[in-house]
């Protein structure tokens, strides 16, 4: 009885080492075959549709943009330095104005990136439409890590998401703009709002301190400013999944991206 027990046990092991065998060789081959043109095509529009979800499902919870320092949106450098300058005045930190100012420019940069936050989940079917529209060229020329921008020279492995930035960005624009407007039209309790503050800032900047200084003017809103900021958060995360994909395709439960992106990672 024991011998059969023995024997069971090592008949079991040995059939289940050849089925890891018999799918690693699977995999093996899937990876080393060239994928056809069909193939390509369905398997770069599921990898976008991945990255695209994974950016929008991040970015649209609470703190998707706040909480993440890799994406959140702040005040540009130039306003920043005006604050700090402002804070750091003797006067104003006698009449204990600093901490409001502070606590102030804290519910802008809040306000924005909820706004943001908010926007993000929008964007969807502006993707969706993109990768339904793309050609086949266009799906090789991904595959193969080719920038359709041509910004990259050599292999770009960020050539999906460069791709969809290409065809989305300026529809994206108009449609995050007026969230990141109405977020900063809002009253700060000081009897004006962050785009008040920001239009008389640079009002005087440009009339005054950049010609002292021999600095370039400011031509750029805050709503353009904070708008594009968000827009670079969006690619960013995109471009962060499209890196996993191509690095490490066989952790992805969809036969059609281990198909189509082994065979690049295993002809590189």
């Amino acid at each position: 009885m024991k011998k059969l027990v023995i024997f069971l046990i090592s008949v079991s092991f040995f059939f289940s080492s050849c089925d890891v065998l018999m799918q690693a060789l699977e995999q093996t081959a899937s990876a080393t075959s060239s994928p056809s043109e069909s193939e390509v095509i369905q398997g770069l529009k599921k990898a976008l549709e991945v990255g695209t979800e994974y950016a929008v499902n991040q970015l649209h919870k609470k703190d998707g943009y706040y909480g993440n320092l890799a994406v959140k949106i702040l005040l540009p450098p130039d306003v920043q330095n005006v604050i700090d300058v402002a804070v750091n005045n003797t006067t104003v930190k006698r009449m204990g104005l600093d901490k409001v100012l502070k606590r102030k420019v804290d519910d802008v940069i809040l306000a924005v990136n909820r706004a943001a936050e908010a926007a993000a989940i929008e964007a969807k079917p502006i993707f969706i439409n993109a990768i339904r529209t793309m050609t086949i060229t266009d799906a090789y020329n991904i595959l193969k890590g080719q920038d359709i921008t041509r910004k990259t020279q050599g292999f770009d492995s960020l050539a999906a998401t460069h791709y969809m930035e290409y065809k989305t960005r300026p529809q994206l624009f108009n449609l995050y703009k007026p969230k990141m407007e109405a977020a900063l039209d809002r009253d700060l309790g000081l009897g004006f709002s962050a785009n008040d503050a920001w239009n008389t800032t640079i009002k005087y900047y440009n009339n005054y301190i950049a010609t002292i200084l021999r600095k370039p003017k400011i031509n750029y809103t805050l709503a353009d400013y904070v708008t594009n900021k968000a827009l670079d958060g969006l690619f960013y995360m995109i471009g962060k999944e499209e890196k996993k994909i191509r690095q490490d395709p066989y952790q992805y439960g969809y036969d059609i991206i281990r198909r189509v992106f082994g065979y690049v990672k295993s002809n590189m």
